[in-house]
């Protein structure tokens, strides 16, 4: 395939070679409308205007370029214009205001969410806690369970001694029996001599 089979790409006389950057011109836009805000803008625009009056008033009349028998007609077109201007710039500046805040909400709501499911979470592991607590036994539970098998081992341990010497005292009696049966049976008992 040639050049000259491939179609020619359309383009717009008009048409920009770089696109503008829109957050850039939003910010110059929201600096503008700012500086519209302040008391600084008011004092500049104040002296702007008293500058301008004085002139069209005090100047040479070949020197003035507004008149005031007109009523400053010039200078309302500006103050107009400037008008104009400034509305549009502030809703542009209040519109990306609002996009800032419905980010920095969605962000809080899901902060918020979050932090909910953080303290479900723990409250959850808490109350398990608690339950695994109540099953644990505590110091005191141990000291009296360890007292009563103490006792329970005191009393154990007397019958098994009462118990035990009950036996010796049957073994010495039976060892005491053999040992006459066995001195029986080596010396009879000397019965009448016959001679």
């Amino acid at each position: 395939m040639s050049d000259f089979d491939k179609p020619l790409e359309r383009r717009s006389r008009f048409s920009f070679r770089h696109k503008r950057d829109s957050d850039s011109s939003g910010r110059i836009a929201e600096s503008i409308a700012r500086f519209t805000g302040t008391a600084r803008f008011l004092i500049y625009l104040t002296i702007f205007v008293v500058v301008w009056i004085a002139w069209n008033t005090i100047a040479p009349e070949n020197w003035r370029f507004d008149s005031a028998t007109l009523g400053f007609t010039a200078l309302t077109l500006v103050l107009s214009l400037q008008a104009s201007y400034s509305s549009p710039l502030i809703l542009l500046a209040q519109n990306r205001q609002d996009d800032r805040d419905r980010v920095t909400a969605e962000q809080d709501r899901q902060t918020a969410e979050r932090n909910l499911a953080d303290t479900e979470y723990l409250a959850r592991e808490i109350a398990g806690l608690r339950m695994a607590l109540s099953e644990v036994a505590t110091r005191d539970y141990v000291r009296s369970e360890l007292r009563d098998a103490l006792e329970e081992f005191d009393q154990d341990r007397e019958e098994r001694l009462a118990e035990r010497d009950q036996r010796i005292l049957e073994l010495q009696a039976e060892l005491d029996e053999l040992k006459t049966q066995r001195e029986n049976e080596e010396h009879p008992p000397l019965q009448g001599f016959d001679s």
